[in-house]
């Protein structure tokens, strides 16, 4: 879209032609009132009070769209009026409780009618029953609700659930006489007010959703609320502290809500995660798995030197990717500093991934984010269990295909209804395990520019392409003569008598004929259906010209993985493909561009959030406490390639980290200390911590930390190997390790509200098949070893792959698996 310039109330703006003027106002810091509208979803035109004049017309500002020389008028007499009207509405009926309610004080409902000057109400109507809704983690309560619709539009347009819907309320009709003495726009919103109430598409009584509580999030009123937090406090008393996500990899914003615990206790407490939510959206986890912090600790002097101890002994530290980039730096330094080796397989593996992807790209890292597949119009996703690897990468997908229109493919093993229930504009494309070499040479053979590719690669993608000479039956209509006699009056007589004369008729004929049909034999190795595939194309690749690849930790760890990398850099190279890359835990990223890590450990291991000789740990259950990550000041490095702050939201007692470098011979007062540190050579900023910014712009534009530097490196040659065909998965079943939607690491196992069970998940045809039931105990033996799981039963995925657990550190899951996160087992029921 190109450039324009409007007018809103006299002032000149420059914006994209074509967007709402709502946005465009918004963006430049004008004020036009809303309540039904969300930034990144459609507009519904429930609300009615964004009424604007445009060029001397009333126009819907949510609805819309700019042009050039546009001249716009946010408000005049007749607009104040309907506004005014329409806010009285709202007010019918609604209950006065803004004492108690959840959402006084951050009420749109409050704000809007102060805002319209409502001093008093000149319509009524008798209300119905509505009774409040447990919908499990949701509390909802119709005789708050405006159905503004926002629930609803947000579940669709962002989130992919689509869970909500309007459903008929029951209330009378508005009085005729209404419609002659008030506003048409507040007559008609009321009259669809009065009908409708919010209910679930499933027809059930509870949620079946990802429960991410982004639909209570948007509500403007205390309709919808996080049944934890019902009645708990009041929205005012809460500090907002500013803070990034440390569950996956998303990195997103949001801010902890803190207050004291009761009356009695002034120990401080989160009770609830808010987010920005016209910007970014939050998952279940990072929702409602707040409350992991390490509680009631104290500096232990006799474990600290434990620790001490176990430190001048240790040759190995092991340790996760949930920890801060400055906690980071510490154990890079301590490294250098006494030869520790460093342990972390995942960020090792992806580290070395994305060396492998800079020998043919020329960059350190992928060049693409979710913000460009978020806009693009066609979004195709390799090697990642999207919905559960990284949520907001599943809703830019569910965006790009729902917002802009757009068609996606989703290559993966897993069946996932729910990546298929986002529309007919996605195709999945269930291959086996170890087909992901396909999939990408695919997606070069489509896409790519093979004039400009190397010609070895050119040539192999020629090589899967078959002429072959078919017979196909057709319909067609084949034009048919007969002699009929038909009664005609003579001219000359007047006389009726009958006539021959030719009747022409098209007759259906079905012909043979043979056609030569181009065969793509990398459909056959994906297990596509070639004339599914070649409609799917034909339907949905027209006018389609933003185009964005998603890359997940499937490939990190296969047995392949140089030449997934390599095809990965030649696919942003020689297509219109924007490349984002998952990493696969919270700062998997910022560690492996931090750290040397080492493949093998040495005799004696410090574990810092996991096994070793000496456990330092954030979970409490080591021999040293270490603060949660909502705990800390620092930093964390997310899929989009930022470098964003994170603040301590809860106090903390013991020993940090620092503590323990400093009496190791480093020297910083605290652990931000080490933020103006970070290499600038892997692409971070020497800036300091307090200098970091936190915020959105009016427009959208992410403020927040900082963007790192795409370093370039020395590039090799742009090849890539050929697809090893008999590299498969031989055996009964295939098992993967992944976890449930809401579920990451031991983090997101202690929070009260993130209940998820640990185990092996089957679906419910998986159950049908094999003779188990939820609950059942089972025996599962792979080629890598055995483990005790528990069946749990879930509806969000299908297909015969099963999915195994690696949240609980309490199962060894991981023993089941190589490397690579597929595997084949035996499964027993025990007992």
């Amino acid at each position: 879209m190109s450039k324009i310039t409007i007018t809103i109330d006299g002032r000149p703006i420059e914006c994209e032609e074509g967007e709402y003027i709502l946005n465009a106002a918004r963006a430049n810091g004008i004020f036009i009132p809303a309540i039904c509208y969300l930034t990144r979803c459609s507009p519904t035109l429930a609300c009615r009070i964004c009424l604007v004049e445009a060029d001397g017309k009333q126009v819907y500002a949510c609805n819309a769209k700019t042009k050039e020389g546009m001249d716009i008028t946010t408000t005049t007499d007749n607009i104040e009026t309907e506004r005014r009207s329409i806010m009285e509405v709202y007010d019918v009926n609604h209950p006065l409780q803004c004492g108690v309610c959840d959402q006084s004080g951050e009420c749109e409902l409050q704000n809007y009618t102060l805002e319209m000057g409502v001093d008093s109400q000149s319509y009524t109507i008798a209300d119905v029953e509505r009774p409040i809704k447990d919908w499990g983690h949701l509390h909802y309560d119709p005789g708050l609700c405006i159905v503004c619709e926002r629930c609803v539009t947000v579940c669709k347009d962002m989130i992919g659930d689509n869970s909500l819907k309007t459903v008929p309320r029951g209330g009378e009709g508005i009085d005729a006489a209404f419609k002659e003495s008030m506003p048409k726009d507040a007559y008609s919103m009321w009259n669809k007010l009065n009908k409708s109430i919010i209910g679930l598409t499933s027809g059930e009584e509870m949620l079946d959703c990802t429960s991410c509580g982004e639909c209570a999030a948007v509500c403007p009123v205390g309709a919808l609320v996080d049944t934890d937090f019902v009645y708990t406090t009041n929205a005012w008393e809460q500090q907002k502290v500013p803070a990034t996500c440390s569950h996956c990899s998303a990195g997103c914003q949001l801010n902890y809500e803190v207050k004291h615990t009761s009356v009695a206790s002034n120990e401080e407490k989160i009770y609830r995660t808010s987010n920005e939510w016209n910007y970014v959206s939050l998952c279940g986890a990072g929702r409602y798995g707040y409350d992991f912090e390490n509680r009631d600790v104290e500096k232990d002097e006799t474990a600290f030197n434990a620790a001490l101890s176990a430190f001048e002994k240790a040759d190995t530290i092991r340790f996760t990717s949930t920890i801060s980039n400055e906690e980071a730096l510490m154990l890079q330094k301590l490294k250098e500093r006494k030869g520790y080796r460093l342990i972390n397989e995942e960020a090792r593996t992806f580290k070395t991934f994305l060396d492998d992807y800079a020998e043919v790209s020329g960059q350190q890292l992928y060049g693409g984010d979710l913000k460009l597949a978020h806009d693009a119009n066609f979004v195709v996703s390799v090697g990642t269990a999207l919905k559960s690897d990284n949520p907001n990468a599943r809703y830019a997908f569910n965006n790009a295909i729902k917002m802009n229109k757009g068609a996606g493919i989703y290559f993966h093993p897993l069946a996932d209804p729910v990546i298929e229930g986002i529309g007919k504009g996605v195709f999945p494309a269930y291959h086996k395990p170890l087909r992901e070499e396909a999939a990408l040479y695919l997606i070069l053979d489509l896409f790519g520019d093979k004039e400009k590719m190397p010609a070895d690669v050119a040539e192999y993608l020629a090589s899967f392409h078959t002429l072959k000479t078919m017979t196909v039956e057709e319909t067609i209509k084949e034009k048919v003569v007969e002699k009929v006699m038909v009664k005609k009056v003579n001219e000359e007589t007047g006389e009726e008598e009958e006539v021959e004369e030719e009747k022409t008729t098209m007759v259906p004929k079905k012909v043979s004929k043979e056609v030569e049909v181009d065969e793509n034999r990398l459909l056959e190795l994906l297990d596509i259906d070639a004339d599914e595939w070649t409609a799917f194309l034909d339907k949905n690749l027209k006018k389609k010209d933003a185009f964005a690849l998603i890359a997940g930790p499937d490939l990190y760890t296969h047995p392949n993985a140089k030449n997934l990398a390599r095809l990965l850099a030649l696919v942003e190279k020689f297509t219109d493909f924007s490349l984002t890359m998952i990493p696969p835990l919270s700062n998997t990223l910022g560690v492996a561009l931090i750290c040397d890590l080492d493949a093998e450990a040495g005799d004696y291991s410090i574990g810092y959030n996991t096994a070793g000789d000496f456990v330092l740990s954030a979970l409490g259950d080591g021999d040293l406490d270490m603060p949660a990550m909502n705990q800390q000041e620092g930093t964390l490095t997310g899929i989009e390639k930022r470098v964003n702050p994170t603040n301590a939201a809860l106090p903390y007692g013991g020993y940090v980290l620092n503590d323990i470098a400093n009496a190791l011979g480093l020297n910083a007062r605290y652990t931000i200390d080490y933020t103006a540190q970070l290499p600038v050579e892997a692409g971070f900023e020497a800036r300091e911590f307090d200098s970091l910014p936190n915020r959105f712009d009016n427009d959208g534009t992410e403020v927040r930390g900082y963007a790192l530097k795409n370093v370039a490196v020395a590039a090799g040659e742009a090849s890539a190997l050929k697809i090893d065909e008999a590299l498969t998965l031989e055996g009964e079943n295939v098992i993967y390790a992944a976890n449930p939607v809401r579920q990451f690491t031991a983090f997101t196992m202690k929070p009260h509200q993130l209940n998820e069970q640990s185990g092996i998940y089957l679906s419910p045809a998986q159950l049908e098949a094999t003779g188990l039931a939820a609950g059942d105990a089972v025996l599962v033996t792979t080629a890598s070893g055995e483990q005790n799981l528990t069946v749990v039963e879930d509806n969000k995925i299908d297909g015969s792959v099963m999915c195994v657990t690696t949240f609980d550190p309490n199962i060894k899951t991981e023993e089941l698996f190589g490397a690579y996160r597929f595997a084949t087992a035996s499964i027993h029921k025990e007992g």
